[in-house]
């Protein structure tokens, strides 16, 4: 596993995340998918998710128990070291491969200083870069040709949910990675959108989604009785991106063992460490030119020390809202700013800004982290259990900051208390960690594609249970 070569001791509690969305979402399940070790699984488990909650307008705040970015590090070491796949029902050469990168990881000779990579932002640099060296020459997916659009193969490359949209565009047209024949594939893609299955199928204002599941169990029968993969590991390796908030309790079912990136990564939702991956939730206005205006005022002449704006979906904005909007000079906070040609006003103020306040909306993902990295402003997630993507790989304390929930009513004092050379250096490291966040037309070394790809890859070759 990588070793914390460099976690840091928060600065502040943090957890964050908000979403434009256009429909209401759903409530969380507790229900583990997959196999925990006793004791990693502090929350117990509940019914699966048949119906859509109803979201009221209560602004009071849950008081259920929070797990610390602190303690989610301890979380995913845990579940790499103890979260196993089940046992392939006959044996593969492709699982001896997976196993010997993995001796290689873990073996990685030592890297102190790289060109592309920044040392700070990674748990192991070293370990990373072996890993990621090995994806690139060894990884196969096979990705199945199956599912009738617009469900499946037909991915939106547009708006808040484009990250699952843009990771299909680019794997199916990818020729390095993706191969045609089955039997030498180490993962296996299941190529439908989460957002598609919902625009098509969702029946507005039932509150029932059961044929959305139903559909994707559909799916996942069909392919088992045609090919012979998914029986060998029952789904382990098989791998889906979805970034819909209903994606985590429309798979934890039929899909549990999967390998499962999504943007909803909640720790008490259903989120896996060992297994599953967060995936970053991209909001991409131009798919001709998903990069967008990179960059930002350097930080001399960044003279607003926090910035939000946004609808008030979920509880945790109307709270922020209740305390600093309109209340301190220096904090920029605000509802939903009036329409600009090419949302200039929003750009131009993270643009200007030391911290971006990232704050859940319905559920603990948000555009605003990626947002924030694009435009070099500090993230300031205030998201209660939210797992920032790639977690496996980044040590995200080098280059945000995690507020608690709880701890809205001191955000200014906790931001202010920063020292000066450590927002600099938090600054650098969301200058050095944005390549990691970028959609390219077409995939580059260690961009948003790769990251994806490899946490699926890196989680995998933790989980294979060898057959003999």
């Amino acid at each position: 596993m990588f070793l914390e070569t460099n976690i840091r001791t928060p600065l502040a509690s943090l957890n964050t995340s908000s979403v434009e969305k256009n429909e209401m979402t759903t409530s969380k399940s507790n229900k583990r998918s997959g196999q925990w070790q006793s004791g990693l699984n502090p929350w117990g488990n509940s019914s699966s998710w048949n119906r859509v909650r109803e979201v009221t307008n209560e602004h009071e705040m849950p008081t259920s128990a929070v797990i610390s970015i602190s303690k989610m590090n301890d979380l995913f070491l845990q579940g790499l070291a103890s979260y196993q796949s089940m046992k392939p029902h006959w044996s593969s050469a492709i699982d001896q491969e997976l196993l010997h990168a993995k001796s290689l990881i873990e073996n990685a000779p030592m890297i102190k200083n790289d060109r592309k990579l920044y040392n700070p932002l990674y748990r192991n640099l070293s370990m990373f870069r072996r890993s990621y060296d090995l994806m690139e020459g060894t990884l196969k997916v096979y990705i199945y040709k199956e599912g009738g659009k617009p469900i499946f193969h037909q991915p939106p490359i547009k708006g808040i949910y484009a990250s699952e949209g843009w990771f299909m565009k680019l794997l199916e047209a990818n020729k390095k990675f993706v191969t045609k024949n089955p039997r030498k594939a180490h993962l296996f893609y299941l190529p439908f959108s989460s957002r598609m299955l919902q625009t098509t199928l969702y029946i507005p204002n039932s509150h029932r989604r059961d044929n959305l599941i139903q559909c994707l169990k559909n799916y996942v029968d069909m392919i088992a009785a045609k090919h012979p993969f998914w029986n060998r590991t029952e789904g382990a390796d098989h791998f889906l991106v979805a970034c819909h908030d209903w994606a985590p309790a429309e798979t934890e079912k039929h899909m549990a063992k999967c390998i499962r990136a999504l943007c909803n990564a909640d720790v008490k939702g259903g989120f896996v460490f060992g297994k599953d991956v967060s995936l970053p939730e991209t909001n991409v206005y131009k798919p001709r030119n998903p990069v967008g205006d990179l960059g930002g005022k350097p930080p001399s002449e960044r003279s607003i020390l926090a910035f939000f704006a946004g609808s008030m979906h979920g509880f945790v904005r109307p709270i922020l809202l209740k305390h600093w909007e309109n209340k301190d000079p220096d904090m920029k906070i605000f509802g939903r700013l009036p329409m600009s040609k090419g949302n200039r006003n929003y750009i131009q103020y993270m643009k200007t800004s030391k911290y971006c306040i990232c704050a859940k909306g319905y559920e603990v993902n948000s555009p605003r982290v990626v947002e924030a990295i694009t435009y070099e402003c500090v993230p300031v997630i205030i998201s209660d259990n939210f797992v920032p993507p790639f977690f496996e790989v980044l040590n995200w304390e080098s280059f945000a900051v995690f507020v608690l929930e709880r701890d809205i009513p001191n955000l200014k004092s906790i931001l202010r208390s920063i020292p000066e050379k450590r927002y600099l250096e938090l600054q650098m490291g969301v200058k050095k960690v944005q390549q990691h966040f970028l959609w390219h037309p077409k995939p580059v070394k260690y961009d948003m594609f790769h990251m994806i790809l490899h946490s699926v890859w890196y989680n995998r070759l933790y989980q294979i249970t060898p057959f003999n």
